[in-house]
């Protein structure tokens, strides 16, 4: 089945589950019913609540209503009709508005006794095409996302063609629970919430070795690369993002901090303008080109307090950027570059990706010609590559167009992560010149880019990939020694000394608990590497290894171990 048509059926099935409820309760309100991946939704406005324990029923009269829809049938109707019609719910009468202003027809599509405000994209015939569903639970969501709205009820469910493919998306949803960074996140000790910071994660010192680590990493792999390094300020006057665009595009996004004294500033939400002031710092030439400029400071976005969820939508976060200043001849091969980094950086924890070419949005800046040209350079560098990758309209930045990395976890889940995205517009509008050769003035051209994305939504994605069972070299805690009885403390603290020296991030587990009960206690908080050392491993100078997932390695000598750990490392097993 076409992905076409399996969100063709999950749309029926957003207005099956509207059918259901309107029957169940009748004075509901209904607002909108999308498909959605893996499933769909429906708001709704119920004038008392309800629960959990309502949903076995509303699936039940899903199931009751299914074989009266033979197909769907559709009709257009005028302003007035239609207003007519919905005058009692006021969702309905801001979507009638909306859809008049943009100049669309007013369509409303029926199936059974049930009709609904809709633009289509439905099952040709429900009752046969629609395989197995299940409604899946209840959530808050307030009206077009927005915190001054009201606050409704939103009810998910999901559908497959086949019972098995449900079995296995449900089993993929326990399991997805059983990883959940918002569990996993406090319970390792890693990063927890606090609600004097909506959406700003305190990271304790496990979750700041992780996040160390792979900003370590990131760094030693641009240097290699030819990247410099910058910090740039956090707060910015609001002049700054008018010369960028940002004022008029993204202001209402970011969080404003007003001084007084006609100053008004932004806390900054992304580093863009920030690289344009530093290669406007002096006289640049053809020979600086290209200047690849990283950092990866602290940034602040106003997102509603709706959306957050965890690390995977922040207020507070950092990106591993990078703002690269080429000449247009070097377009292409800088993202083969790029193609190499992005291999680099995702082979290694075992993701697959694949590349969306997002291109020119409704509200984009710039002239019309110069966004054509920069999609068609594109579109060629994404052809040439030989990589997968999907075009998408009115996804690009309001400046550029931009290849999107997606990636998919363990799972089988797509993430849309980093973002490789061309530029024509800010350089122009920062006034960025440079020297070429034959001694001509020329603006060069600026490659926005991160590879992980979100640092901080990058480990929540890798907390879920893992289960929170890290590679060896990413894990906060390497290695835990386990004294067999308190008279092995002492050599215990031997080993660990000896393999702190190499950089082994260790602990000695000396508690006066049973060894069994160490052992499972160092699985729980999923340490690669636990060693047993009692009377007879003390004699010898030898450990006895275990690992996180049970299996006895025996006993190596002290050499030995460290031997393997720090391979183990240095390959990012």
């Amino acid at each position: 089945m076409s992905n076409q048509n399996l969100d063709h059926i999950r749309h029926s099935c957003a207005h099956l589950l509207a059918a259901a409820v309107l029957e169940l309760w009748p004075d509901t309100k209904l607002t909108i019913g999308p498909s959605i991946e893996n499933g769909f939704y429906y708001d709704f406005e119920f004038k008392k609540p309800i629960n959990e324990d309502n949903l076995p029923k509303i699936e039940a009269k899903m199931a009751e209503i299914l074989p009266s829809w033979s197909a769907f049938s559709h009709r257009e109707v005028s302003e007035e009709e239609a207003k007519e019609i919905y005058q009692d719910n006021p969702y309905k009468l801001e979507l009638i508005d909306e859809i008049v202003k943009k100049g669309e027809p007013i369509t409303l599509y029926k199936a059974g006794n049930f009709e609904d405000l809709c633009r289509g994209g439905h099952s040709q015939n429900p009752s046969k095409e629609i395989g197995v569903f299940k409604i899946l639970n209840i959530a808050g969501a307030y009206w077009r996302g927005s915190e001054k709205n009201k606050m409704l009820t939103r009810i998910y469910g999901t559908c497959f063609p086949t019972q098995s493919q449900l079995d296995d998306y449900l089993n993929n949803l326990e399991e997805a629970k059983r990883r959940d960074h918002k569990k996993l996140g406090p319970q390792l000790e890693l990063f927890f919430f606090d609600e004097t910071a909506p959406g700003m994660a305190y990271w304790l010192p496990k979750g700041v070795t992780v996040y160390n680590e792979l900003i370590e990493f990131w760094r030693k792999e641009h240097q290699k690369r030819g990247y410099q390094e910058t910090f740039s300020p956090i707060l910015n006057k609001k002049d700054l993002y008018v010369t960028s665009g940002h004022f008029e595009h993204y202001w209402q996004d970011m969080f404003v901090a007003d001084m007084g004294e006609n100053e008004v500033y932004g806390v900054k939400a992304m580093n863009c303008p920030n690289a344009m002031i530093i290669f406007g710092f002096k006289t640049r030439s053809y020979r600086d080109l290209p200047l690849r400029l990283s950092d990866t400071d602290p940034l602040h976005r106003y997102e509603l307090h709706g959306v957050l969820n965890g690390l995977f939508r922040l207020r507070s976060f950092r990106q591993d950027d990078a703002h690269i200043f080429v000449s247009e001849d070097q377009i292409e091969e800088e993202y083969q570059n790029l193609f190499e980094i992005v291999e680099r950086f995702y082979s290694i924890f075992n993701l697959d990706y694949s590349f969306r070419l997002g291109k020119r949005p409704e509200k984009f800046m710039g002239d019309p010609k110069i966004w054509d040209r920069a999609e068609e350079i594109l579109e060629k560098i994404l052809k040439n590559s030989g990589k997968l990758y999907v075009s998408k309209e009115g996804e690009g930045a309001f400046y550029g167009p931009k290849i999107d990395i997606l990636m998919k976890d363990s799972l089988g889940r797509q993430w849309q992560m980093g973002t490789l995205q061309l530029d024509f517009q800010q350089p122009a509008r920062f006034n960025l010149k440079y020297t070429d050769a034959d001694g001509q003035i020329k603006t060069p051209i600026a490659i926005h880019r991160v590879a992980y994305g979100s640092l901080e939504r990058f480990i929540g994605i890798l907390i879920e990939h893992y289960g929170g069972a890290f590679p060896i070299w990413l894990s906060p805690v390497q290695v835990v020694i386990i004294p067999i009885t308190e008279r092995n403390n002492q050599y215990a603290k031997m080993v660990a000394e000896s393999l702190d020296h190499e950089n082994t991030r260790v602990e000695v587990d000396d508690r006066s608990e049973t060894m069994q009960s160490k052992i499972r206690d160092g699985q729980t908080q999923k340490i690669p590497y636990m060693l047993i050392v009692g009377d007879r491993e003390e004699k010898e100078e030898k450990v006895a290894v275990r690992t996180r997932a049970g299996q006895d390695l025996g006993t190596m000598t002290l050499e030995q171990f460290q031997d393997k750990i720090t391979s183990d490392i240095e390959s990012k097993q």
